[in-house]
């Protein structure tokens, strides 16, 4: 491979990497408009803003698809966490009614 075609390559693969990220950006905005309107629910209707028995369900099942996808499942359960950690609190908000 010369030069000239290994840099091609570099901004082909980092095309697809900003087109990922793109894509992984959108989807997490999808996914807390999805749990805000949970937040919400469970606010008007005095449930716990947080559901471990869920929470242990959804990193057993994340681990899995990690590791279908040959991705480290420490890691999906480490995103996890920092997402879900910020899901509650959006759902303590709307329980104070912020």
């Amino acid at each position: 491979m010369t030069d000239a075609e290994a840099t091609a390559t570099l901004m082909r693969l980092r095309g697809s990497i900003d087109n990922i990220d793109a894509a992984l950006i959108h989807m997490l905005a999808e996914r807390f408009k999805c749990t805000k309107q949970v937040g919400v629910l469970k606010a008007e209707h005095g449930m716990a803003a947080s559901d471990p028995a869920r929470e242990e369900r959804q990193i057993a099942r994340l681990r899995r698809l990690a590791e279908e996808a040959e991705l480290d499942p420490e890691f999906a359960e480490k995103w996890f966490n920092f997402v879900v950690a910020e899901v509650i609190q959006h759902h303590v908000a709307a329980a104070d009614g912020q």
